[in-house]
């Protein structure tokens, strides 16, 4: 059978079709509002709003991701990582092939769970695969990798979907997903070894109460809230009309922004995950998310930005823009950076503790659990104060959870596990 390398590249693969597919809706979430035209609903007698509807676009996905963390994480320390894995890549495959049906808030806001249980599912498994298979000492380098291959899945994604759409609309999109995932799939079935671990009992309980994945969690949890607001509302931010609070770029313009995060990211991952091996972990998880922080409160800055510094708003191929589009491709590379610090170090101190004791998928469905209260609020929170506030508010408040986030992690960090914590862990 093949070796540990083949191994790699099989899961790199997984991660490459993971974000593909994840990439996609976000740079199209924008019109789909604008195609779907959200209104307020009366259900069960309860009035929902249309911001809140419009949060429920990027909230349904992380509905689904909070539904199924505990289930999936504990089958797959429970029996065969792989074959979960195949399973959830099949969900993939069916969940995108019924996007180009979809003609309601409703249907679109279910098949965004089930894309959820799916991403979810892959995530999990593809990430503690790739942890328990590296050694020890290398594995925030090795995340670094598998996380870059999502990152370029999500620009080759991004930058295709802007494409596509704007020549042709969702249908052939969502095809060249499912190709995509079918190949993953089929690389997945032929060349990953079965896992033969098994862990009885359920692990999550003992790595609840872990001090290292408590300390981290009072970072994650308020980290949550800014990328899911920040990361979500750049694309709406570029893609709505002027009237909405946005820049109204164009499909392929939109594709471009939210590609930069994503280059940037993927770039750096591979780098910087090796050095918080050597430097710290705990320093690069704080740096990380300081930083991010303060590049958000930027964003609603770029057409002042542009008009300052005279850009022009014509450019070669993508044509009439906004002298904002330079200013705000430049934030969001600048997030992709920060965010590159904070990823690969937060996911090799969770695999450190889940490898220890015996429970890696669990110790990441802790921190996608961690996660969940602020992918949910997070959007919904962005959607209504976009509608009920202004779009700058969103970013404000977005970065203002980024910093909040830092603070407590450094002071909990100090206080309970000493001021060496920050570049010994």
């Amino acid at each position: 059978m093949s070796g540990a390398r083949t191994q790699f590249w099989v899961l790199y693969l997984s991660r490459f079709a993971e974000g593909f597919g994840f990439i996609t809706l976000v740079t199209l979430l924008p019109f789909y509002i604008e195609v779907l035209e959200p209104s307020s609903k009366t259900v069960f007698g309860v009035s929902i709003s249309a911001g809140i509807i419009i949060g429920l676009y990027a909230s349904g996905y992380t509905i689904g991701k909070a539904l199924s963390i505990v289930p999936l994480a504990w089958g797959g320390d429970r029996f065969d990582k792989r074959l979960v894995l195949l399973l959830v890549l099949g969900l993939s495959i069916v969940v995108y092939a019924l996007f180009p049906l979809v003609d309601s808030s409703a249907s679109f806001i279910l098949l965004r769970i089930l894309q959820g249980v799916a991403v979810t599912g892959s995530s999990l498994m593809g990430l503690s695969l790739v942890g328990q298979i590296a050694d020890a000492g290398t594995r925030a380098n090795y995340i670094g990798k598998a996380n870059a291959a999502n990152f370029a899945a999500s620009i080759v994604g991004s930058l295709s979907a802007g494409l596509l759409y704007d020549q042709f609309g969702f249908g052939p999109i969502f095809a060249s997903i499912v190709c995509v995932l079918f190949v993953a799939w089929a690389g997945t079935y032929r060349y990953l070894e079965p896992d033969e671990t098994r862990v009885s009992g359920f692990p999550f309980t003992g790595l609840a109460l872990n001090r290292r994945i408590l300390t981290l969690s009072s970072f994650r949890f308020q980290y949550a809230f800014s990328v899911e607001m920040v990361r979500n509302w750049t694309a709406v931010f570029a893609g709505l009309s002027v009237a909405e609070g946005g820049i109204a770029l164009g499909a392929f313009a939109v594709s471009i922004v939210v590609a930069a995060e994503k280059f940037t990211n993927m770039c750096c991952q591979p780098f910087t995950g090796r050095l918080s091996d050597g430097y710290g972990r705990a320093l690069f998880v704080f740096a990380g998310g300081t930083a991010y922080g303060l590049i958000a409160f930027a964003v609603p800055f770029t057409p002042a930005i542009g008009a300052t510094l005279g850009l022009p708003s014509t450019y070669p191929v993508v044509g009439e823009l906004s002298s904002a589009f330079v200013p705000l491709l430049v934030i969001s590379g600048l997030l992709g950076v920060a965010d590159s610090f904070r990823e690969p170090a937060s996911m090799a101190l969770f695999a450190d503790e889940g490898t220890s004791d015996g429970g890696v998928a669990s110790s990441f469905g802790i921190r996608e659990l961690v996660w969940r209260p602020g992918s949910i609020i997070g959007p919904i929170l962005a959607g209504s104060l976009m509608v009920d506030v202004s779009m700058a508010s969103v970013f404000y408040v977005g970065g203002a959870f980024a910093l909040t986030g830092s603070l407590t992690f450094l002071v909990i960090l100090t206080r309970f596990h000493g001021a060496a914590a920050l570049r010994t862990w």
